[in-house]
């Protein structure tokens, strides 16, 4: 429990809270269950007590456990945790399967995408428009597979933003964080050229203000985003959205390519292990001076 390679700094309660939300996610402590006492967790890691409250009020706040007296800080159902959190959200991706993890996001991204591009074509100002364009201009201007994916991210990421609702935004910023693997893998040989087509009769929609136009070329991207994945990995990408009978076979050229891309993820992953939740950007406050004697 809580174990990592790495050594927690002291007075750094994110990383604390890191360590702990890891093995929730991972489950190693159950929902209903209690953490180790406060005692206990400081002899486990190292750190002061303070350092544990706050890494445990951090945790709170992203509806991981809760405290009550008398029965301890116990763990919450997930359906109760914050999942669009950036560092839930992490800790899921680092302790689960990646094509599970695909699968669900595509299933997510099928029910609102669509609505989502149509909003864009009603709502959208010039700055929306301009954000979009620069996106698949981007894409098509890309001569390596991470500027095509950046890119990619860009235009997706700002057709939520010109939706102009606030509901919609968390699940833009989630995207960014998640989608780069499935992004890389639309990018590679001849899945260019039709990625290119598809995002432009998003676009065109978009800016025709064409909000049913804008939802049907939404789904046909997505579709066939889902279909080269399922191409990629078989029957891997179950819940993507195609019954068995109309998966196509697996390639086994980019079933290798799918292959090396999980590395893109556990890079991206680890650059944020690195960095520390947001909360541990902060600047260690300096220790007050004692004011001196009047003796």
């Amino acid at each position: 429990m809580f174990n990592s390679p790495n050594a927690i700094a002291r007075n750094v309660h994110s990383q604390v809270a890191d360590r702990i939300g890891t093995s929730i996610v991972r489950g190693d402590i159950v929902p209903s269950e209690a953490l180790p006492s406060e005692v206990r967790i400081c002899e486990m890691l190292d750190v002061s007590r303070t350092v544990v409250r706050e890494a445990i009020r951090t945790l709170t706040g992203k509806g991981l456990v809760e405290s009550r007296a008398k029965s301890g800080t116990r763990v919450r159902p997930p359906e109760q945790w914050n999942q669009l959190d950036p560092d839930v959200l992490r800790w899921r991706l680092e302790t689960s399967d990646v094509d599970s993890n695909l699968a669900k996001l595509f299933q997510l991204r099928d029910a609102v995408e669509p609505s989502a591009s149509a909003l864009a074509a009603a709502h959208a100002n010039e700055t929306d428009l301009a954000r979009i364009r620069a996106g698949y201009d981007g894409m098509a201007a890309a001569r390596d597979d991470e500027s095509f994916v950046a890119a990619d991210m860009n235009f997706h990421e700002a057709i939520y933003f010109a939706t102009h609702n606030e509901f919609y935004w968390p699940i833009a910023q989630m995207l960014r964080l998640t989608l780069r693997q499935s992004f890389t893998i639309a990018s590679w040989g001849d899945h260019r050229p039709r990625a290119l087509a598809e995002h432009r009769a998003v676009l065109d929609a978009i800016v025709a203000r064409d909000a049913e136009r804008a939802r049907a070329a939404a789904i046909v991207l997505l579709r066939h985003s889902a279909d080269d994945l399922v191409k990629i990995s078989g029957s891997g990408i179950v819940a993507a959205g195609l019954p068995p009978e109309q998966r196509a076979p697996k390639d086994e050229v980019l079933l290798a390519r799918y292959q090396a891309s999980r590395s893109v993820l556990r890079e991206a992953l680890d650059e944020l292990a690195t960095k520390g939740p947001a909360d541990a950007r902060a600047a260690k406050p300096k220790a007050r001076k004692r004011p001196p004697s009047r003796r």
